[in-house]
């Protein structure tokens, strides 16, 4: 049995970039029916007893839908930070390494958020050879289904943003760059350097044990 995970902020730590409005849907409404339906369509059957890290792995269409948009809600709430960050240096290190400078990550990934037609999700993740790529899913997909690390994510759904920033994306976007939690995307960054997709397994474990 699957629980929708606690939100790691307060709402009105986050007020600046997403409303209680926003959040009630989101969260509560919206995340809440994935893990809702996931509980439901897994009460039987081959994925009755196995874990969500499995069932993303091994099922297809309805289950694979809902148990990836777990996962993928899960890691972009943690993705929020409640006040603006620094960069931290190793990984202003390894950006600048992978796009030429933080200015052009920036420029890339957020080109790459805005440009991904109808809804999915943004991320930056390290591929099977530990370097930075930024890459775009659609739907429910997840990069966990190809082996690589996510580091961070992007939420473009349109109920990420509709109540706060209409049909706005570019606008909710410079937000959420703004309140990107780097803390979360560096720790992400150097255990994936260390212990490869381990280390997003035993995240997904921790918050569905």
């Amino acid at each position: 049995m699957f629980t929708l995970r606690k939100l790691p902020f307060e709402a009105q730590q986050v007020a600046s970039f997403i409303s209680q409005e926003t959040l009630d849907y989101h969260h509560g409404k919206h995340h809440a029916a994935y893990v809702n339906n996931l509980n439901n369509l897994t009460k039987e059957g081959e994925f009755s007893a196995s874990s969500l890290w499995d069932i993303i792995q091994k099922s297809q269409g309805g289950i694979f839908n809902n148990a990836a948009q777990v996962f993928n809600h899960d890691f972009y709430w943690d993705c929020i930070a409640t006040a603006p960050q620094e960069i931290p240096e190793k990984l202003k290190l390894a950006l600048k390494a992978g796009f030429g400078s933080v200015e052009a990550f920036k420029e890339a990934y957020l080109k790459a958020a805005t440009t991904l037609f109808g809804s999915g999700w943004a991320w930056l993740v390290l591929d099977l050879e530990g370097k930075l790529e930024i890459i775009q899913t659609q739907n429910a997909a997840t990069p966990l289904t190809s082996g690589k690390i996510p580091l961070l994510v992007c939420d473009v759904w349109e109920h990420a943003y509709y109540v706060d920033f209409r049909n706005a994306r570019p606008g909710y976007l410079d937000k959420f760059w703004e309140s990107i939690n780097w803390d979360f995307v560096t720790k992400n960054y150097e255990l994936g350097l260390h212990e490869g997709i381990e280390s997003t397994k035993r995240y997904v474990a921790a918050l569905h044990a």
